[in-house]
């Protein structure tokens, strides 16, 4: 089959799935095309390289710090709009910013690095960006039609990252490369494998939810069809995250489907010891039997080496490296400063340590970059998101067990990825799952309104809902759902 072909059969099959998933009962707004196209671009591949007028043979220091000023102008343009909708929904902008203290406290932070970075303007240019990520997260909570708004988010960035991410490893030559060791990689609409999981796992992790709630939901409008589509777009998932072969993804797509599925069973749901108990133990026990005892058995499971692919040997050189443990190197800076060069001789013997830029750790990465004080910072973050995705479960149990999934597989992913940089996928969606979660346990999401006590205990059994909120009062995160 001709390559022309291949991609006219996708482009049509990606417009069936938009076909065959529309619903018109209950809309999300227009404004969530502005954070699906920005993680579609950060999902992939920068716009300037769709493109073509990136410079990929330029991997210098002043190309790094410069960038592209066609992703520049994109990310900035998309910045504005979402700017604009957001002052248009600034009273629920504002209760949202209160609430979602913690997030605001590491911004500012972040912010204040900036001023002992080793390049102050291109660290501001990325702080910016990193604030567009919150912007974007916000768009999705404050969405008058919030788990809609979920939904059709993962469903439209799957619907066509996932299909034409086959059809360039199939069909094109830039959808597999070669590693630095000659073997072939699967990469998709991506430029690396690892990134390419992560938005395989994200999506899918979505999807699977999704179809949960259409199952659990038999009264819902177009609902074979919907259904339908989503078994195809899971089915994508799947046979990509095999392709991919990124280790992290699978084993956070996993967790993150176990806890969706034993967070609504009977022995589980409602009873909030034992979700900590859950959670605990799974983020727990992977940290220890991956980072101190088990860890050839286990990597050798995930079809890695007893290192981790490295990983290990990489994180052992980097922790000297670090010339300011307590405030770090500035924001997104460790490595455009001197403590990368450090860093890149004591690698020894490893081939082109020059070419390495990330900690392949998100903890590790955080301290190189903001020091202790950004890990202290970035655990509160976390900490909070957890606390405020089982509470939750209150407004809607289904709702709960997706973005607690969400927040414990970023914990657990950032041991063997960099999962808190700023426009990666892994943190737009930790970033979005911590505010829609704030949005949800707050009292921010309206609830459905029923004429009798009877009939809105029905409801809330068969659409999964919990207790209803008032529209503005914050609900106190408290020892139930």
């Amino acid at each position: 089959m001709s390559t022309l072909v291949a991609f006219t059969i996708c482009a049509a099959g990606v417009i069936g799935l938009f076909y065959l998933n529309r619903d018109g009962s209950a809309k999300s707004s227009k404004a969530l095309w502005l954070p699906v196209i920005w993680l579609m671009i950060i999902g992939s591949r920068p716009l300037s390289m769709w493109l073509g007028v990136r410079d990929l043979s330029s991997d210098d220091l002043a190309s790094t710090l410069e960038g592209s000023s066609v992703d520049a102008a994109f990310y900035a343009g998309l910045m504005f709009l979402a700017l604009v909708v957001l002052i248009q929904r600034r009273k629920k902008t504002a209760q949202y910013l209160v609430r979602m203290s913690p997030i605001v406290l590491y911004s500012v932070y972040c912010l204040i690095s900036v001023t002992w970075a080793p390049y102050t303007g291109p660290a501001f240019k990325r702080w910016a960006k990193d604030v567009g990520d919150v912007m974007m997260a916000l768009i999705v909570a404050t969405d008058a039609n919030p788990i809609e708004a979920l939904q059709d988010f993962f469903s439209r960035i799957g619907f066509v990252l996932l299909p034409f991410s086959v059809f360039m490893i199939r069909y094109t030559a830039t959808g597999r490369v070669f590693d630095p060791e000659g073997g072939p990689m699967n990469v998709g609409v991506n430029t690396n494998k690892n990134t390419l999981g992560l938005i395989v796992y994200i999506v899918a992790l979505g999807t699977l939810w999704t179809i949960r709630r259409l199952l659990a939901d038999r009264n819902a409008p177009h609902r074979k069809r919907r259904l339908f589509a989503q078994f195809t777009l899971m089915g994508f998932g799947i046979v990509l995250l095999w392709m991919a072969h990124s280790s992290t993804s699978i084993a956070c797509f996993l967790l993150g489907g176990g806890l969706i599925v034993a967070t609504n069973t009977r022995a589980i749901s409602g009873k909030p010891a034992r979700v900590h108990a859950l959670c605990a133990a799974i983020v727990i026990v992977g940290a220890i039997v991956l980072l101190i005892g088990g860890m050839g058995t286990v990597a050798g499971a995930l079809g890695r080496q007893s290192t981790l692919s490295g990983r290990t040997l990489i994180w052992a050189a980097l922790l000297p490296a670090a010339s300011n443990p307590l405030f770090g190197a500035g924001f997104d800076s460790f490595w455009t400063s001197p403590d990368a060069k450090i860093f890149h001789r004591n690698l020894l013997n490893w081939y082109h340590a020059e070419q390495i830029n990330e900690a392949h750790n998100g903890y590790i990465e955080v301290y190189l970059n903001l020091g202790w004080v950004g890990v202290v910072l970035i655990g509160i973050v976390l900490l909070n998101g957890y606390r405020r995705a089982v509470a939750a479960f209150r407004y809607d149990r289904s709702v709960g067990g997706l973005l607690l999934a969400f927040v414990v597989g970023g914990a657990f992913y950032g041991i063997t990825e960099a999962g808190f940089r700023t426009m990666t996928s892994m943190w737009i969606m930790l970033l979005t799952s911590i505010v829609c979660a704030t949005g949800a346990s707050s009292g921010l999401w309206a609830v459905r309104r029923t004429r009798s006590k009877a009939k809105s205990m029905s409801v809330s059994r068969q659409a999964g809902y919990g207790e209803a909120f008032a529209a503005n009062s914050d609900v106190p995160l408290a020892r139930g759902f």
